[in-house]
């Protein structure tokens, strides 16, 4: 069987499973996750999902999350989304699927789980090409700095444009992102983030003070993108369609500017050296224990799907004070769960779990952890504790030293390209540390063959 083959089959194996193409309303996918929203979920077979090869696990939310790692998620939801394509005609099923998603969001609209997806499905999309730029502009410092490559050299200037331009302009992106999620036009959220960023805000002066380009940050920009989405829709309502065109976006962009400016900028600044100021402050105060607690509960916020909603929080950060304390630490997450799953492969006897080891293995030390949280550490239950224990060691160490990233992007060994390039020694030795600490807590502590009951 080819590999298109493969994933064909499992995206049909799936469906099949989740109630057939009738009972989909909607199916997206993240960086390891197939989020499938089923329309009656009394016709999912759920343990069937569980037990099907290549399933890693699955978190029941709002969505049924199908965990299938990375690279194979995207595969397997191109093949998913034409078998929901191919089914279409016959049952007219976008249009019921419709009306069953907003049915289904509207039931589950809890306000907080609601922000947070919101927050989620601005700032995702980004990823890859914040990926992309930090690598490219961490690999750059670290080859100047070690004297292979002159800093005034074209080719050094090349690439630190190449990575850098990103982070100059990210506010338009993320307002984009931010009306298309509220309902509004993407153009007109672009322009929220241009009313943050533009240099020209320096000439304006208000109560005695001139702004300061791009005060606020993101969070400037995330409150002008939303509020410009708002008004678009609003004023849209009054405006006769035939000049529908020229004046609601005009209106929402000149109401949009002048409460950007009075109210948005000074409070997304205040907002934003508040929480930049308090995470320095929880670091600087509380050291190895502020390290060791942030380590130690990032996995469970992974598993809560609560982390996602720092990603403006690592984003703003940076915009901030240049560079992010938070993500090395968090970043032991991943790593205690790697040294935890070496454990359980050092004294398992079952070669199924022997496999979903070595399965999830390689991409938890790249960084993606949720196949071996998933697969292997949370079914078994007290190896997950002591992964976050072993992650906790190694966010004390990142904390201690001060270890920061200069982007953001996956954690694991690629984060080492993100780290100052002074501290990417110590950042490798918190990381080892942390694999280490995981697999002593696990191997002694945490696992025991007789306890791998759902394993062969």
């Amino acid at each position: 069987m080819g590999k298109g083959d493969k994933y064909a089959s499992l995206a049909e194996e799936l469906l099949g499973k989740l109630g057939g193409a009738s009972n989909v309303a909607d199916a997206v996918h993240c960086m390891t996750r197939l989020r499938v929203l089923p329309i009656d979920r009394s016709k999912v077979k759920m343990e069937d999902i569980k037990n099907t090869e290549g399933v890693f696990g699955v978190i029941e939310e709002e969505t049924i999350q199908i965990v299938l790692g990375p690279g194979v998620v995207n595969k397997v939801h191109t093949e998913f989304e034409k078998l929901l394509e191919e089914a279409s005609g016959d049952l007219n099923l976008k249009e019921v699927a419709s009306k069953n998603k907003s049915e289904i969001d509207r039931k589950n609209a809890k306000p907080f789980k609601l922000f947070l997806r919101r927050i989620a499905s601005i700032f995702i999309p980004l990823i890859p090409a914040l990926v992309a730029s930090g690598l490219i502009t961490g690999i750059t410092k670290a080859i100047v700095q070690a004297g292979w490559l002159a800093a005034e050299s074209q080719l050094a200037i090349i690439l630190t444009v190449i990575g850098s331009g990103l982070f100059a302009y990210l506010g338009i992106l993320v307002g984009t992102n931010a009306a298309k999620e509220y309902g509004g036009s993407p153009a007109l959220g672009a322009l929220a983030g241009i009313l943050v960023i533009n240099p020209a805000v320096g000439d304006i002066s208000l109560f005695g003070e001139n702004l300061l380009p791009g005060r606020g940050g993101l969070i400037g920009v995330l409150f002008a993108a939303i509020f410009i989405a708002l008004v678009e829709k609003q004023v849209r309502k009054f405006i006769p369609q035939s000049l529908d065109i020229i004046l609601t976006p005009t209106i929402a962009l000149l109401i949009t500017g002048i409460v950007t400016y009075i109210v948005f900028m000074p409070v997304g600044g205040f907002l934003s050296d508040a929480i930049t100021n308090g995470l320095l402050n929880v670091l600087d105060f509380g050291g190895v224990v502020a390290g060791f607690v942030l380590g130690a509960a990032f996995l469970p916020l992974v598993i809560t799907g609560l982390h996602q909603g720092l990603t403006p929080v690592h984003l703003e950060l940076i915009n901030s004070i240049g560079d992010d304390p938070l993500l090395p630490i968090l970043a032991m997450g991943g790593a205690g769960q790697v040294g935890a799953a070496f454990a359980i492969y050092m004294k398992t006897k079952k070669a199924s779990l022997k496999r979903a080891i070595g399965g999830g293995l390689p991409s938890g030390m790249l960084g993606i952890g949720e196949p071996l949280i998933f697969g292997v550490t949370l079914p078994l239950g007290r190896p997950f504790l002591t992964a976050c224990l072993g992650a906790g060691v190694g966010g004390a160490f990142q904390a201690q030293f001060g270890i920061a990233t200069s982007s953001i992007g996956v954690s694991g060994l690629p984060l080492t390209f993100l780290v100052h390039p002074n501290q990417i020694a110590l950042f490798l030795a918190g990381l080892f540390i942390s694999y280490i600490a995981g697999f002593i807590f696990t191997y002694l502590f945490g696992f025991k063959d007789e306890m791998a009951v759902e394993f062969k």
